[in-house]
């Protein structure tokens, strides 16, 4: 039972963060704070060892920190900060670099798509949607959250607690 957690919880929240930062352009904080509750249930669950948590802990900590000071400049949202600094205590220092580097693509490509397509006019049929008309406006952000979920649903496969998951079976 716990590997079925293990190999849906985390993909089903990075989902469900994606679709709400295209539907609303906001991730709820709730999405966060599961994925670290999360994150105690299954690392303990799949027997994790105390200091390998820890390293998952200070790198979470550490990608909150530059996250924060990402937020505080303007650059990105704060539920994009929360989102990628949860990521990060999933992944731990050892799949933290190839987790930003896919997002860092995914991010720049996405990021030229919707500028891309915020220079034609949205079609008539979408006129009415207000998620499409959020997700067109020239003054809005980019729904970052698309590449951070994007970039987790990749690596996550690699990662330690997948790995403990499969072990299980």
């Amino acid at each position: 039972m716990i590997d079925i957690a293990i190999l849906t919880l985390f993909p089903a929240l990075m989902a469900f963060a994606a679709a709400s930062d295209i539907a609303t352009m906001t991730i709820s904080n709730k999405v966060s704070l599961a994925l670290v509750a999360g994150f105690f249930l299954v690392a303990f669950a799949a027997s994790l060892p105390l200091p390998v948590i820890g390293w998952h802990l200070v790198a979470g900590g550490l990608v909150l920190g530059i996250t924060f000071a990402l937020f505080a400049a303007g650059w990105i949202g704060g539920g994009d900060a929360k989102l990628a600094a949860a990521t990060a205590l999933w992944f731990g220092f050892g799949h933290l670099v190839p987790y930003l580097i896919v997002t860092s693509v995914l991010g720049g490509l996405l990021t030229l798509v919707f500028l891309k397509l915020r220079r034609t006019p949205l079609p008539a049929f979408a006129l009415g949607w207000g998620w499409a008309q959020r997700l067109h406006a020239a003054n809005r952000g980019i729904p970052y959250g698309v590449a951070l979920a994007g970039a987790a649903l990749f690596v996550y496969p690699h990662t330690d607690i997948w790995q403990a998951a499969l072990m299980a079976r």
